[in-house]
This record gives C-alpha cells, structure tokens and sequence, in this order.
C-alpha cells in the first residue's frame, strides 16, 4: 500500500508546477490536459475555456511522487489541515528550501534548532500549501 498527495490547483497547476521544478528541483513525470483526455469528460465537467488546462500530472520531490490536478472547481484552492514534510541532509539544503518555497509565501517558523533536529522550519507556499522543512543527517561543520 502507498499513500500519495493529490493537490488540486483550480486552474494553478501549470504554474505551481514550474513553480516546484524550480524552487525544490521537481522532475514533472506526466502531464494530461483535458483535451488530451481519451475519452471526453462528462457534459458540464469541464467548465467551458478549460479545455487546456491540467486534467492529471505526477511529478517528483526527491523519492516522493505527488499527483496534481487543476480539478473541475472555480475558485481558489483551500490547502487545510495538513503539511508537506521534507527531510534534507544539511542546514544549507534546509535553508535553500525555506528561503525557495517563501518567495511569494510566508514563513511560519524560521529554520530554528530543536530538540530533533539541528534545522527545522516551516513555510506556507504562494498556492496556500504548508511545508515543513527538516534537517535529519547533518554533516560535521554545516
């Protein structure tokens, strides 16, 4: 059994995607827009002007695939109640990850010392998702 994220963008999707190549190294393994669905959706599914925007993609964070979609709905997503978890090797990794995530976002907790771990931190991204950045093997002398 595998547990993986599925975040719906509502029309976001191509950005937040570029956005997270960019900001955490992401490798986009698929894209399907609704146009290139093989079989068309349901009368009334797709709101009109959608056409091309982003029906299915996976992309990669490190080991983690994550599933993405800019849905059926209008109107702005709402990311509650959870938070994206990234373990990192060192403090300046940890730091390049807050500091990426933060541009058009906002820090909730700077990276900080804490009892399990040398860098820990959290960030809230420009598409409203929570992350939670943390140091797990840090070198000697980082």
């Amino acid at each position: 059994m595998q547990v993986q994220p599925y975040l719906f963008f509502n029309g976001r999707c191509e950005e937040a995607l570029d956005y997270y190549q960019r900001a955490l190294g992401a490798e986009v393994l698929m894209k399907m827009r609704f146009a290139e669905s093989p079989e068309p959706p349901a009368p009334g599914m797709v709101p009109a002007g959608s056409e091309n925007n982003i029906m299915h993609a996976c992309f990669r964070i490190g080991d983690t695939e994550i599933m993405a979609s800019d849905g059926c709905d209008e109107g702005p997503s709402a990311f509650e109640g959870f938070a994206l978890s990234i373990a990192v090797a060192s403090a300046g990794e940890a730091d390049r990850c807050i500091n990426a995530l933060a541009d058009g976002g906002q820090v909730q907790m700077p990276l900080q010392t804490t009892f399990w771990s040398p860098r820990f931190g959290m960030v809230t991204d420009r598409f409203g998702i929570g992350w939670m950045v943390n140091v797990i093997d840090q070198p000697e002398g980082t």
